[in-house]
């Protein structure tokens, strides 16, 4: 494994600064921002996956996991709990998948008014996200648990604070700095600030900006033929 070495620490940039130890509570806010844009689709959308309320259910049964094996600030003893943060993240990254195939074949083919499906695009869009500022916070580093650990391993995306010398002496990323990347990915269907240095980084980023456009170009051209 690629560690940062000991001469990136003396820098004054954060490539190589172990991260201070994050509350879980921010994540758990997030997760629960996510089951409620979910819960607020309309039935058609989530009809996929089965029950309304399983999904919601079974990442709620997760958090109460999390909650009650780690409640406080995230260790590093606690990183073989980082599967069930994976675990709830995939879960909610599959049922907006499917939610986002429901709604691209509602408003492709549906003889209906569109309205009520454009604005659901807006909570699933926002899942979006979500999701994939979660994945980028869990798996950047080897996840918070062993970004606080001396001898981490090179990071997976290049944030500005970690480029310029003496800018911020200290500085480590949060989920915020995840989800801001997430956010500007969705929206401009690119990086922008924040570059991945990583393969999968790469690849993730690109299946959000795939996942994005699609909803957008869809979601525009339905509303172009509404208003006319």
């Amino acid at each position: 494994m690629d560690r940062a070495g000991p001469q990136a620490r003396d820098d004054s940039v954060a490539w190589g600064i172990p991260s201070h130890g994050e509350p879980r509570w921010p994540a758990l806010l997030a997760v629960v921002v996510a089951i409620a844009l979910q819960l607020s689709l309309p039935d058609r959308l989530i009809q996929g996956l089965g029950n309304r309320w399983l999904i919601p259910a079974l990442e709620g049964a997760l958090i109460v996991v999390l909650l009650v094996t780690n409640p406080g600030q995230i260790s590093k003893e606690q990183a073989r709990l980082r599967v069930v943060g994976v675990v709830l993240i995939a879960i909610i990254t599959v049922a907006n998948v499917v939610s986002l195939t429901e709604l691209i074949r509602a408003l492709i083919y549906s003889t209906t008014s569109g309205r009520p499906l454009i604005y659901a695009s807006v909570p699933v869009w926002m899942t979006n996200v979500i999701a994939f500022g979660l994945w980028y916070w869990e798996l950047d580093r080897g996840g918070p648990a062993l970004r606080q650990m001396a001898q981490h391993r090179r990071p997976d995306f290049l944030f500005p604070q970690m480029s310029v010398a003496g800018s911020s002496p200290g500085w480590a990323p949060s989920l915020l700095d995840y989800l801001y990347t997430s956010f500007t990915n969705a929206t401009a269907f690119s990086p922008t600030d924040t570059m991945p240095l990583t393969a999968w980084a790469k690849l993730l980023m690109m299946l959000q900006s795939l996942a994005s456009l699609v909803t957008v170009a869809v979601v525009v051209s339905r509303a172009v033929n509404i208003l006319r």
